[in-house]
């Protein structure tokens, strides 16, 4: 169970939670585990399978303690709430703001810029001394253009398309140089440019297959504090795209996605042989590579990092809630701005 902003996440399957008093209380096999005045709660979240007390259950609906379910993988179950709720509130913030959210989008290009150059700065770091010299020398000057395009998006003056022009060009200079970063020589495995639908290659299908994971997470956190995820900032509504979810995952792209994928190519855990290529010319993870990839990505999930604005280490797997939960903050007013992730 971990405590943050108010909310109580129950990430243990089997767990039991039931109203004693006036606490929540986790039990896991019929043992006590955590206990969390009621009163200091703004929402629970339980993931998987979780039994909830019919008594607890109503004593939060009518103190307005939401409680969220999501399944094994973080996608969206149910909200129960009580009769009084602030989403319509919240929502009408979002709708406000969802065409003149210049600061909102200034935070998630920042956010995103700084951890891709944290990506291939950290490939300099730990193999720079095993790399020819033009390679480290174009990982070189695309950090620097990258660092050029940040000063430029935290000018006060860019507008909203300038910011999502500044985007653009900074994704296309990291994946310039992204094939640097993959030191397996099988050639099968290599980076040529960014394909999205289909993908063309390996490594796209692997990138594509797990920014659909964490779209999915996105979308979770978003609907779980009560956020529209079809309405986002970054990117422009679209019949049937959950377009804040993509907003929310920009900052994590490079050190959720990006870093595991890399990871699990150059130290040969995915091979040639778990990717396969049909007619249509789109190249997929095969049933075991899909396998390799979501044990990982689980694993990942559960490493934790220093939150950079909460001062609090967390569990990867629960960052996209925490920055969900700020976005609603800021939107509401409680906050002044909205913080984006970095990964160091």
């Amino acid at each position: 169970m971990k405590k943050l902003l108010n909310t109580v996440y129950i990430t243990t399957e089997g767990a039991a939670l039931k109203k004693d008093g006036e606490n929540l209380v986790a039990e896991v096999e019929s043992v006590e585990k955590a206990r969390v005045p009621l009163h200091m709660l703004a929402s629970v979240v339980a993931f998987g399978p979780i039994l909830i007390s019919p008594a607890l259950t109503g004593t939060c609906a009518e103190r307005g303690i939401t409680i969220t379910l999501l399944d094994r993988n973080g996608r969206f179950q149910a909200r129960i709430e009580g009769p009084v709720s602030g989403n319509v509130l919240l929502r009408r913030a979002q709708y406000k703001l969802a065409d003149s959210a210049e600061e909102i989008v200034r935070s998630l290009v920042i956010g995103k810029v700084a951890n891709q150059r944290a990506v291939i700065r950290r490939a300099l770091r730990d193999h720079g001394d095993e790399m020819v010299p033009n390679t480290s020398a174009a990982i070189e000057t695309a950090s620097d253009r990258m660092a050029m395009i940040l000063r430029r998006v935290q000018l006060s003056d860019t507008t909203l398309e300038e910011l999502r022009g500044s985007e653009g060009e900074a994704a296309q200079v990291y994946f310039s140089v992204f094939d640097h970063l993959i030191r397996n020589p099988d050639p099968e495995l290599r980076w040529t440019a960014r394909s999205r639908r289909p993908p063309l290659d390996a490594m796209n299908a692997l990138l594509s297959f797990l920014y659909t994971l964490l779209t999915h997470d996105c979308r979770s956190a978003a609907e779980t504090v009560g956020l529209d995820p079809a309405v986002g900032f970054l990117h422009r509504d679209r019949p049937g795209r959950p377009s804040l979810a993509l907003d929310l995952m920009e900052d994590l792209r490079g050190p959720f996605v990006d870093r595991l994928a890399l990871s699990l190519i150059n130290r040969r855990q995915l091979r040639s042989s778990d990717f396969r290529r049909v007619e249509s010319g789109a190249v997929l993870l095969n049933d075991n590579g899909r396998k390799v990839v979501l044990t990982a990505w689980q694993l990942r999930k559960k490493e934790e990092r220093m939150h950079p604005f909460l001062q609090e280490r967390a569990p990867l797997g629960l960052v996209p809630y925490l920055q969900a939960q700020m976005l609603a903050r800021h939107l509401r007013g409680d906050i002044d701005a909205y913080p984006p992730w970095f990964w160091s």
